[in-house]
C-alpha cells in the first residue's frame, strides 16, 4: 500500500488493504441517502446490484438514486431499500477488486446490510425484509406519528432528566455527548423548548419519518416479525456486531430475534465500536456517505478510515 496513512485521516480505498482481521466494514443507515447519490455509481460494473433489486422488489431503486427529489427519496419506505441497494453496490464493487473484511458493522438499516454482506442472508431475502421493515415502519408512523431529535452535549444528569418528558426515549448512542432520542411529536418539541435548562447545549429535530427504535414502532412488530420468520439466516465465519447489545455474533437464527428487537430498542453503536478487537485498525464504510466514519473515529483511534469509491468503467 505504500507509505503508511497518519493516524486518524479519512482516504478513499483504491488499493488493496490490510489482512482481512484488521477492517471492519461499516453500512450506513438511511440517514445517509440525498438525491442525486447514486448517480457517481451509475457507470460501475456493480450497478448491476440495482436492476436486480429493482426486479425482486417491484421499486425503481435507480429512479430514487438518480432522480428522485428530495420528498420522495426520504420516505421511509424509498429510503431504506435505496439505502440498502446502494450499499451492496460498494460493497460488491469493493469486492470484486480486494479482499473480504473479517468485521461488519451497520447502523440502524446499516444492520441489514452488514448481514447480507457477510453472507448471513442473500441479498434478495435482504431486500425483502428491508422492504417490509420500511413499509411497516411507515404505517407505524401514520398510525403514532413521532420524530427522532439529536442531542448534544449532554452527562449523565441531563440524560436522567429526558425521563421527565412523556413519550420520549433514547433511540441511538452514537458516541460521547451524541445522543439521539425518539418520541412523539409533541414530546420532541417538548424537549426543543427545555433542552437547555435540562443540560443539553443543543437539540436538533432530525428529518426522519417516524419515531425509529422506539415503542412507537410497535405497530410494525408483526409485519417484520413474520419476513423474519420465513427468512433463513446462515452460519458464517465473519464477526458481526449487533445493534441492541453492541456484541459479535455469527451467522445462523439468533438474528432473527436480534433483528426483530432493533425495530424498538435502541441502537447501542459506541458499545459496538469500542467492543471492536484491538487487531482492527481499519475501518471502511460502503455508500452512501461517511457518516459511521466521523462517529467512529470520535470513539477510537483507528490507523486509517476509507470509504469506498466507484470504479470509473464502461458496464
Amino acid at each position: 500500500m505504500g507509505s503508511s496513512p497518519t493516524p486518524g485521516t479519512t482516504t478513499v480505498m483504491t488499493m488493496s488493504p490490510v489482512r482481512d482481521n484488521h477492517v471492519v466494514a461499516l453500512f450506513p443507515g438511511q440517514g445517509s441517502l440525498v438525491p442525486g447519490v447514486g448517480r457517481p455509481w451509475a457507470s460501475d460494473k456493480s450497478w448491476n446490484v440495482i436492476h436486480e433489486l429493482s426486479e425482486v422488489t417491484n421499486v425503481d431503486i435507480a429512479h430514487l438514486l438518480l432522480t428522485a427529489e428530495h420528498d420522495e427519496v426520504v420516505q421511509t419506505d424509498n429510503a431504506q431499500i435505496a439505502t440498502y441497494a446502494l450499499s451492496l453496490v460498494g460493497w460488491d464493487s469493493y469486492q470484486r477488486r480486494m479482499s473480504s473484511p473479517a468485521v461488519f458493522l451497520g447502523h440502524s438499516l446499516g444492520e441489514f446490510t452488514a448481514l447480507a454482506a457477510a453472507g448471513v442472508i442473500d441479498y434478495v431475502s435482504g431486500a425483502k425484509l428491508v422492504q417490509a421493515r420500511g413499509r411497516a415502519m411507515k404505517h407505524a408512523n401514520d398510525v403514532a406519528p413521532g420524530t427522532m431529535a439529536a442531542l448534544m452535549g449532554g452527562d449523565d444528569g441531563a440524560i436522567a432528566r429526558l425521563g421527565e418528558i412523556d413519550d420520549l426515549w433514547l433511540a441511538n448512542f452514537n458516541g460521547e455527548g451524541q445522543t439521539v432520542v425518539s418520541g412523539s411529536l409533541d414530546a420532541i418539541t417538548e424537549l426543543e423548548r427545555r433542552g437547555k435548562e435540562m443540560g443539553w447545549r443543543r437539540v436538533t429535530r432530525l428529518k426522519v419519518g417516524g419515531a425509529f427504535h422506539s415503542p412507537l414502532m410497535r405497530p410494525a412488530q408483526t409485519e417484520l416479525d413474520n419476513v423474519l420468520a420465513t427468512t433463513t439466516f446462515h452460519p458464517t465465519d465473519a464477526s458481526v456486531l449487533a445493534n441492541v447489545d453492541g456484541s459479535t455474533h455469527n451467522g445462523g437464527d439468533v438474528w432473527r430475534t436480534l433483528l426483530s428487537r432493533q425495530l424498538t430498542e435502541p441502537v447501542q453503536f459506541m458499545s459496538a465500536v469500542l467492543s471492536l478487537s484491538s487487531d482492527v485498525t481499519h475501518s471502511l464504510e460502503m455508500p452512501p456517505g461517511a457518516i459511521l466514519t466521523g462517529l467512529t473515529k470520535r470513539i477510537r483511534i483507528f490507523r486509517e478510515q476509507s470509504c469506498v469509491e466507484p470504479i470509473e468503467e464502461q458496464l
